[in-house]
């Protein structure tokens, strides 16, 4: 078994994610198969009962693993799909150890953090990689090293790197080099006691990833070298990217894929990245401007759309023209009508998913906005059922349709909760999740889009569609296109719409740089034909 380990230092947010997956590109790109893992040092035992605002989107997994957001920049970078063995939180590691505990399996002894706890995260580590039967597992440490909630987990890599011996391991540190002062100096004091808090629990990292605004200095990357003992080469300079798929370019200009090579003592092939680079050619080309709309209740932390913002990026490499995305919080919409002025200009409108009650009415009236003016639309999980809502309000002459979530005593309960939720009494994985079968209609504007009448695409739900409603949408101009094989509506259109989808599921989480997902790619194509020949309402005033 071969493992790299990235550790961060300094401050959270560096982009350890974006470096572990930008090292598995490396690999990948040289014929080495990998895989990865994320530990989380918190103790929920998934990202699915935590607040967006706190710790960005939850990203679900085909086996209905609510995950960190990482897991999919991993999926997005290698182009494979992973399972809920790998996100390793706290919470999981403990939950384990006490269940052995109460079953008597460690006969006796006294539980402690070493061995035991740091015993069961060495076997989950070795249990992912032997499960995926890759040549190198990439393990992320989340957090900063000297946090309390950590060093269970830096400890167990400790003794693992111990246990595999020499050229089985490699440690990635990840670290800040801010740039203060009137002259911009580079400080390297941060990296240096970062680094010390690394090497005081027995960890000597390989190479560091220094992060920053600009690039280093060589005056700058000897000085790191020389204070935290790793070869110059080992610096590694990774200044902000415009876009972050550039990131296994610059590493790989910075040779870290040989020196990760002859560290684990792998073959160094020569990397292939030719449709990488296709990508980002594409991505760059600029060949006009499309202004897209995001309605939706978590706009002031963008990584709570994390994937719908990656998905419009493969859309922007797949098509050469830049895609801006406009964010609008729904609860300022019905305050504020000018705000409704500025989506009727808009080139295309996303609502993205969400829960409760916030920013429900400014979704309905973004929603009849794009309706009425033929703007393209795409509604996305809780997007879709309040285009339901919408429709039943304004088309089947049902002034009170809501959704049930938002007001259970609605006379018109449009969307209600999931058949078999009503006595759940837990919130953690209890919704409806996961990859599902979906059947489409055949001839409908979603098959055409897929090109094809079967799928599957993943789902984090717990209301639906009411059966006791689809005559009515239907009459009222929403079609039902597509069903889960036990029935349950999963895409509604409009056919007198020029483009109006929404989906029960969450396509933005299958969505690849080298294979953007069919739905983003429509919903821009139809922004693009619309441009092209414009609608009544004239776009004279620009998009804020």
């Amino acid at each position: 078994m071969k493992v790299i380990v990235v550790s961060g230092g300094v401050i959270s947010g560096l982009g350890k994610g974006i470096t572990t997956s930008s090292l598995g590109r490396l690999l990948k790109a040289r014929g080495i198969s990998v895989t990865i893992l994320k530990i989380d040092p918190y103790l929920n035992v998934d990202a699915g009962t935590m607040n967006p605002y706190q710790h960005g989107e939850v990203f679900v997994l085909d086996d209905g693993t609510e995950a960190d957001l990482d897991l999919g920049n991993y999926e997005r970078f290698l182009g494979q799909s992973l399972s809920g063995s790998h996100n390793l939180t706290t919470g999981k590691i403990y939950r384990a150890v006490i269940e052995k505990e109460r079953r008597g399996d460690y006969l006796g002894n006294t539980v402690q953090i070493i061995p035991h706890v740091t015993g069961e995260i060495k076997r989950l580590i070795r249990d992912v990689a032997q499960a995926a039967g890759a040549e190198v597992i990439l393990v992320e440490v989340g957090g900063t090293v000297g946090d309390i909630e950590s060093m269970p987990f830096l400890e167990a890599l400790r003794e693992l790197s111990y246990e595999l011996g020499e050229g089985h391991m490699a440690f990635v540190h990840t670290t800040l080099v801010p740039v203060v002062g009137p002259v911009g100096e580079a400080k390297t004091k941060p990296t240096q006691h970062s680094v010390r808090e690394l090497r005081a629990i027995g960890i000597r990292p390989n190479l560091i990833v220094a992060r920053g605004p600009a690039p280093l200095t060589p005056e700058i990357k000897a000085k790191i070298s020389l204070f935290c003992d790793v070869p110059p080469e080992a610096v590694i300079s990774v200044p902000d990217q415009s876009v972050i798929y550039e990131v296994p370019l610059v590493l790989e200009a910075q040779g870290v894929g040989q020196l990760l090579t002859r560290i684990l003592g792998l073959p160094d092939q020569t990397p292939d990245y030719a449709r990488w680079k296709e990508f980002l050619g594409t991505y760059r080309r600029n060949e006009g401007v499309l202004d897209v709309a995001v309605v939706g209740k978590y706009t002031e932390l963008r990584d709570a759309y994390l994937s719908h913002s990656e998905a419009f990026h493969h859309v922007q490499g797949h098509i050469g023209r830049e895609i801006r995305l406009h964010w609008y919080d729904a609860e300022d919409i019905p305050t504020n009508p000018a705000l409704l002025g500025r989506l009727e200009h808009a080139d295309a409108l996303l609502v993205p998913g969400g829960f409760g009650a916030r920013g429900v009415e400014g979704k309905v009236q973004a929603i009849e906005v794009a309706r009425a003016h033929g703007i393209p639309f795409l509604g996305v999980c809780y997007g879709f059922q309040i285009a339901a809502v919408e429709r039943a309000r304004n088309g089947a002459h049902l002034p009170r349709a809501n959704t049930s979530e938002v007001d259970p005593t609605t006379p018109d309960p449009v969307v209600c909760l999931l058949e078999g939720q009503e006595g759940v009494g837990e919130l953690g994985g209890t919704m409806r999740l996961g990859s599902q079968r979906i059947l489409l209609t055949p001839g409908s504007r979603v098959a055409e889009v897929y090109g094809r009448t079967e799928i599957w695409e993943r789902h984090r739900h717990r209301y639906e569609i009411n059966p006791a409603y689809f005559d009515r949408l239907e009459a009222a101009g929403l079609r039902i296109t597509g069903r889960s094989v036990d029935g349950r509506v999963e895409v509604l259109e409009s056919p007198e719409h020029p483009f109006f989808l929404g989906v029960q599921f969450h396509p933005e989480f299958l969505s690849r740089p080298e294979s953007p997902h069919p739905l983003y790619l429509a919903l821009v194509r139809a922004a693009i034909a619309r441009k092209e020949v414009p609608s009544p309402v004239s776009p004279s005033t620009a998009l804020a």
